[in-house]
């Protein structure tokens, strides 16, 4: 079987994985179960199950959820008196009636954050004492209404740099660097059993993975308990490569707390010149050469995306006993943001389910990548 890929033999060996229901498909959450928690995030139409296709996967599948967007900032708080819960109420209803883990993303963010939580009446910068303020009630507010509930918070969302140092957001400019530990102290404050997190991308390189390291220090010096670090996930069919994850995830494992996959996905498109990460930020022109499978994803690209769940996964179970979850970016690639990311209306086919819910070669190669795991 020398000549056969990576995928071709996992899903061979997969015919006899003990998960696989012979009346159905195997179930990643019971896959996994001896190992860490499988989830996915989560949009309005699947919370209120009107994606019914999509809220089905996620029921059978998964047993960690987390809010693609409905409660950031922007969503969930828009208006300095005005809080909207419908959608995050029907979110953790919707995790505690399917016995799931139950996340919140994302506390403090330099993006999806209305202006006027920066800026006074005049729309001067607030003092550093007043964006303290707001801060510490929209913590408050958010987290103590789900307290005991929602189990886990990404406090700091993407505070980094490429090169490592602290973004320079509103957040830092106006509060200064602790910022940081002081959305964790209100978190903390707020739900004392919830478990905190910090979540970045593009950790795998390494200037940006020695400032998550420092970050990670300075709070647990400021006696913070910071439970887990974020690492994203947002890769493509190169990057990062199975030595990179390898790095991360043991320095991650050597500052003692845990690390939970928070976006995982895998772009099969060309990225535009210049373009790298997952800055939300950036956007690019469409063009024909940037969207070559519009119609399907040909035979030979389904392959290399398998092949290439199955590298990631390989490292993620060499360093399962420091993960706690793996959550994925969306459930199927019709609604994976990465259509509209980094150019808008491109056709990407980044997951383990398609267009029409049903299973890739990649959900394959991820489920018997257990399989040869098991087999070492």
């Amino acid at each position: 079987m020398k000549n056969k890929s990576l995928s071709v033999i996992i899903a061979i060996l997969c015919l006899s994985v003990n998960t696989v229901n012979l009346f159905g498909q195997a179930k990643l959450k019971e896959t996994f179960a001896d190992y860490f928690l499988i989830g996915a995030s989560l949009n309005r139409p699947q919370i209120y199950e009107k994606d019914a296709r999509a809220a089905k996967i996620v029921k059978e599948q998964f047993n960690t959820i987390s809010p693609e967007n409905i409660l950031k900032w922007a969503l969930v708080h828009p208006r300095p008196d005005r809080y909207d819960f419908a959608a995050a109420d029907r979110y953790v209803a919707f995790g505690e009636r399917n016995g799931m883990f139950i996340v919140g993303h994302t506390l403090v963010w330099h993006n999806q954050t209305p202006r006027w939580v920066f800026e006074d009446k005049k729309g001067n910068p607030v003092s550093r004492d007043e964006l303290l303020k707001r801060m510490q009630s929209h913590i408050k507010t958010v987290v103590g209404r789900y307290k005991g509930r929602i189990k886990g918070w990404d406090v700091v969302n993407e505070a980094l740099n490429e090169d490592g140092t602290l973004r320079q957001s509103p957040w830092l400019k106006i509060i200064g660097e602790d910022y940081l530990v002081k959305a964790f102290q209100f978190a903390h404050e707020a739900d004392p059993n919830a478990e905190l997190y910090y979540n970045d991308y593009s950790l795998e390189n390494e200037p940006k993975r020695r400032g998550a390291v420092a970050l990670v220090k300075k709070l647990q010096a400021a006696g913070i308990p910071i439970k887990a670090i974020g690492s994203q996930g947002h890769n493509n069919l190169t990057f990062p490569t199975a030595a990179q994850q390898d790095a991360t995830l043991r320095e991650f494992a050597a500052l003692g707390v845990k690390i939970a996959i928070t976006e995982l996905d895998v772009s099969v498109l060309p990225d535009p010149e210049g373009f790298s990460g997952a800055e939300v930020t950036l956007s690019f022109e469409k063009k024909e050469k940037l969207d070559p499978y519009k119609n399907d994803l040909p035979a030979e690209i389904q392959e290399k995306l398998a092949d290439r769940y199955a590298e990631l996964f390989a490292v993620y179970l060499k360093h399962h006993q420091n993960i706690d979850r793996i959550t994925f970016w969306n459930v199927t690639d019709k609604e994976s943001w990465l259509n509209n990311f980094p150019v808008r209306g491109r056709t990407n086919h980044p997951l383990l389910f398609d267009r029409q819910g049903d299973p890739k070669p990649a959900f394959d190669a991820v489920i018997g990548s257990v399989r040869i795991f098991r087999g070492k």
